[in-house]
């Protein structure tokens, strides 16, 4: 359903004069046109307002859908529950949006509700995480981070710092079955695994906040003194918790200390990181904005949009950073 924005505009004609003989006039006459704009309308259901990265992602799109670009936004904040993401997508398909855009919070348990959505021939694309389902054809395109490819960023750099050295790692999970975490925690577990040196002390689950990772990891260290080397953490503010709740137990993160590992790579992290309590942050860029409108002017033209669309990333070391750069940094 395209929405139309009605715009007049008024035309005039030329009052005419003659200047010779007896005066006569030229009756004005004035023209009336419309011109119809349709507004592509898209339908946005966010996962909630967890972490900076979510809030990034958020007016990422809100930015670029807007009126002025030709857009009608209908954005839903799901705050943290599948049910509220299921509930915004059928009330997308009741109001007969154009596109639906899905934040999936997990991957699992969306094959009913994105059939729906298919038989009302609403293209659904997924952006940042994506979903498991029997039919792929239920959604149009996936944007956002090879979550994988971030890992192996963090488990080539431990490699290189360490080397043979022992290495004991503490593992903060993400939102249990979301893509990021499935991505993040494979990689590093199959690393494990190939290699002697290496040891899991524990697998907590920060759910990806700064409170629940605080939480878990003030209980894992109230047990008593552990020789922690590596503290992985799935995002930002889970690196954020950990670092308080080591700081109050006595570690000192950084050099000579844990090693903490971080994805996200907003401002805050990064700044941690050039203080040096941030040993690596890796990036997930979470303005995707501008890649889901190319999708969507794709399909608007009647191309085929690209099945995955990757948004480009780094990872950053103390040594990779200034503040000049942070403060230039758009999220």
């Amino acid at each position: 359903m395209k929405r139309r924005l009605i715009i007049p505009l008024l035309a005039a004609t030329l009052l005419l004069l003659s200047l010779w003989g007896c005066a006569g006039q030229t009756d004005s006459a004035e023209d009336t046109e419309e011109a119809e704009q349709d507004l592509i309308v898209v339908g946005v259901c966010q996962v909630g307002a967890e972490s900076d990265w979510r809030v990034a992602n958020s007016e990422s799109i809100k930015a670029v859908f807007t009126e002025e670009n030709g857009y009608e936004l209908l954005f839903e904040d799901a705050k943290q529950k599948q049910e509220n993401q299921i509930s915004a997508i059928r009330k997308f398909i009741q109001q007969k949006v154009d596109y639906i855009v899905l934040m999936p919070i997990s991957e699992t348990g969306w094959d009913s509700v994105l059939q729906e959505a298919k038989d009302a021939g609403i293209p659904v694309i997924m952006v940042d995480r994506t979903v498991d389902v029997e039919d792929e054809s239920l959604y149009t395109a996936h944007v956002g981070s090879d979550f994988e490819a971030e890992a192996e960023m963090a488990v080539a750099w431990m490699e290189e710092t360490y080397g043979d050295d022992q290495v004991n790692i503490v593992h903060i999970r993400g939102t249990l079955d979301s893509t990021a975490q499935l991505g993040r925690t494979k990689v590093l577990e199959e690393a494990v695994e190939a290699h002697d040196n290496w040891s899991i002390l524990t697998q907590l689950d920060g759910d990806f906040t700064q409170p629940k990772s605080y939480e878990v990891m003030c209980e894992y260290l109230s047990r008593g003194d552990q020789d922690i080397h590596v503290v992985y953490c799935e995002n930002d503010n889970e690196a954020y918790g950990a670092i308080e709740a080591l700081e109050e137990y006595g570690y000192t993160c950084g050099e000579g200390g844990v090693a903490v590992i971080s994805f996200d790579a907003t401002k805050t992290c990064l700044t941690l990181c050039l203080e040096g309590k941030i040993a690596l942050a890796v990036e997930c860029n979470p303005l995707l904005g501008e890649l889901v409108e190319e999708v969507i002017q794709t399909l608007e033209a009647g191309g085929t949009a690209a099945r995955e669309t990757y948004a480009e990333e780094r990872c950053f070391t103390r040594e990779d950073l200034t503040e000049a750069f942070i403060a230039e940094r758009a999220y």
